[in-house]
């Protein structure tokens, strides 16, 4: 089973990801996210190497490409790597 956004406008449904794929919000800059759950029309991405979540239109976000997942798997290595807490 698959979860889904319904829109209100009769749109299609938007496919909710998986917890902890990596998303691109395009309205931040396109910073990279793990996604975390839905929270109202809203989706939850929290950044890859800590820190504090933040809320996204889904029609804002995109999964990450294969170079933007490695940017982000490399960043949280590298932050582990100095001692950071995650």
């Amino acid at each position: 089973m698959s979860a889904q956004n319904v829109p209100a406008d009769g749109q299609e449904p938007v496919r909710v990801p998986a917890p902890g794929t990596l998303m691109v919000d395009t309205s931040r800059k396109n910073g990279v996210g793990e996604f975390r759950g839905v929270a109202g029309p809203y989706w939850a991405l929290r950044p890859v190497c800590g820190g504090q979540e933040w809320e996204a239109k889904p029609e804002h976000v995109r999964l990450a490409d294969p170079i933007e997942r490695l940017r982000a798997q490399n960043a949280r290595c590298n932050a582990r790597s100095r001692g950071e807490v995650l």
